[in-house]
């Protein structure tokens, strides 16, 4: 009876114990993840700054290289790799014969199939028209012509539409004479529609290739 006594009683001090050695504790905000304002203006998470999150490996969007990208891919073919339109071109950014094999590839359906690849050739075509346009760039970027502020994404962009003779076309005239593909898609559309990304990653190199 005693020896059950001393056990009941030990078990209340442990259990007392225990119990004191937890404090109640609240969480409070962060002030990196938000502001006193409660108007939502002032929310600084997430941000759109890349250099925000340093050791955090994910995809940003917004105005670098991938935005544009994949905002052209969308636009050329919705993003499909494997998507060939009614005059033969190919692919995620919708590359023809001939502009293929400026920068290295001649064989199509391997083309077609390699997705790796297709992401390469659209990187060696920029960097080609960034060298062919580097005069038009330095020149006219941050300028408006024809109701246009030209950067250096809305040129490449449009050279990609329309070649990169049409862009020194649309200089030389001032923006006034349309060049249109096929389908009706003006040079200029694309020179404002994706005007303001960051392509300093993009070197200008007149020699690139698949293989660089």
């Amino acid at each position: 009876m005693i020896k059950r006594w001393y056990f009941y009683a030990g078990l209340i001090v442990i259990i007392t114990f225990l119990s004191l050695g937890f404090k109640p504790f609240s969480l409070k905000a962060k002030p990196w993840f938000i502001t006193e304002k409660t108007d939502g203006a002032e929310y600084l998470f997430p941000s759109e700054e890349e250099d925000d999150y340093p050791n955090i490996s994910v995809p940003y969007t917004g105005n670098h290289f991938i935005g544009f990208k994949e905002a052209v891919a969308f636009k050329e073919s919705q993003g499909k790799y494997r998507k060939v339109n009614s005059i033969g071109y190919m692919g995620k950014y919708q590359f023809g014969s001939k502009t293929l094999r400026s920068v290295g590839i001649h064989n199509e359906k391997d083309f077609l199939k390699n997705p790796a690849l297709q992401e390469k050739a659209f990187v060696a075509l920029l960097s080609k028209n960034k060298w062919i346009l580097r005069r038009e760039i330095a020149k006219y970027e941050g300028k408006t012509i024809n109701g246009v502020e030209i950067t250096e994404s809305g040129i490449l962009a449009a050279a990609h539409l329309g070649g990169a003779g049409s862009v020194k076309n649309f200089f030389k005239n001032n923006g006034k004479r349309h060049f249109r593909d096929a389908y009706g898609t003006s040079l200029r559309s694309y020179m404002k529609a994706f005007g303001g990304y960051d392509l300093s990653y993009i070197e200008a190199d007149s020699n690139a290739t698949i293989n660089d």
